[in-house]
């Protein structure tokens, strides 16, 4: 009980660096869908900072291989991403789909036995989530529903031309970064066939155009399953721009989150071609001017930097001798705070809060002082 009071009290009394201006507006929602119950869909919006109404960018996650990492899932995880494409001008949505991160309602995307498996009703069950999250936003005065594009990784990818099958009006492009379903382990996935079928569906009636990116390392879904799906697909009559590009670390299926750097150059290619985003890209925001601790040796302040421009919500702890650690993308500041002081705790019994976002603690002005 004390460690939590203590806990609470350092997030409590955060001091705020002074206002810089801000080149984004984020925002924290609650997304209203039925199924989801009182609970409703949790969600992020990060857009410019400007007045005008920005034409929205969805972005949908994809789904762990493992049932309980569902819950700890945040839209801060996919924050870094949501960023490149508010500064291309998007205004951002980054929501959870039913039984993820805290979000309401039941896990609606079984497919069945892993040998018969309906991959078009994860389809239709993944694309009225994003229906809801597009019906939230049509009423926004800074955000324009004509115009928008869906982006989505993995499962997120198969629910992006699963929306373009069925089209909600203002929809224009879809963008698929490592899209599919039924990954179980390394290079093994569930009725390969029903996967492909389910494509060949979707493709039937999806007449938007779509960009596909994949990595010839992908071992969810890899290079001869990917081509047979988009074949199938492109076959059916959906159009599809697909993008192989060589192996990125271990496994290319994170090249979304790992590989941002090497993606923005296609997608900025596919963007001016359906005449969508703005042409002059804007800055990344200024990075944080908090300095490091004073005890940090050259690992810790390297980590430090890490820390400055890693995705909120982030804490960094750190102890007397320098043993540090911080966590980030987490859903909140406490939660980001209770992270990083349990990983510190794993290198040194004292460690303390240091900073939580772009804020110092107290203790650690206190000891600035």
């Amino acid at each position: 009980m004390r460690w939590a009071a203590l806990l609470l009290l350092a997030v409590a009394s955060i001091t705020p660096r002074s206002a810089a201006a801000a080149d984004y507006h984020r925002e924290e929602l609650r997304i209203p869908m039925e199924a989801a119950g009182p609970r409703v869909l949790e969600a992020m919006l990060l857009r410019p900072s400007g007045t005008r109404r920005y034409p929205l960018a969805l972005i949908s996650h994809g789904t762990p291989r493992e049932g309980m990492a569902r819950a700890p899932m945040s839209p801060y995880g996919s924050y870094r991403q949501a960023l490149e494409f508010a500064r291309r001008g998007f205004a951002v949505l980054v929501f959870m789909r039913r039984g993820y991160g805290d979000s309401g309602g039941q896990y609606a995307e079984s497919s069945g036995p892993c040998e018969r498996r309906d991959y078009m009703r994860a389809a239709r069950e993944s694309a009225s989530d994003l229906r809801a999250a597009i019906e939230a936003m049509r009423s926004r005065a800074d955000v324009s529903t004509n115009g928008m594009i869906a982006v989505g990784v993995s499962a997120g990818g198969f629910a992006s031309p699963a929306l373009t099958a069925d089209p909600p009006p203002g929809l224009v492009a879809a963008i698929n970064f490592a899209g599919g379903r039924g990954s179980r382990a390394s290079n093994e996935v569930c009725d390969e066939d029903a996967l492909v079928r389910a494509f060949a569906t979707l493709g039937r009636t999806s007449r938007i155009p779509t960009l596909w990116i994949y990595a010839q390392n992908d071992r969810f879904f890899g290079p001869e399953l990917v081509r047979r799906m988009y074949a199938g697909f492109t076959g059916a009559g959906g159009r599809a721009q697909f993008v192989d590009f060589p192996p990125h670390g271990e496994d290319g299926h994170f090249l979304f989150s790992r590989g941002i750097p090497l993606w923005t150059s296609t997608v900025d290619g596919f963007l001016r071609d359906q005449n969508l985003g703005t042409r002059d890209i804007a800055a990344m925001p200024a990075p944080s001017s908090i300095p490091p601790p004073s005890q940090l040796r050259d690992k810790g302040r390297a980590g430090f930097a890490d820390y400055l421009s890693a995705s909120p919500h982030r804490a960094f702890a750190v102890s007397p001798k320098g043993a540090f650690a911080f966590r980030s993308a987490r859903r909140s500041a406490r939660e980001a705070a209770e992270a990083a002081l349990a990983a510190c705790a794993e290198y040194a019994p004292d460690c303390a809060l240091y900073a939580v976002d772009d804020h110092l603690t107290e203790t650690a002005n206190a000891g600035s002082r």
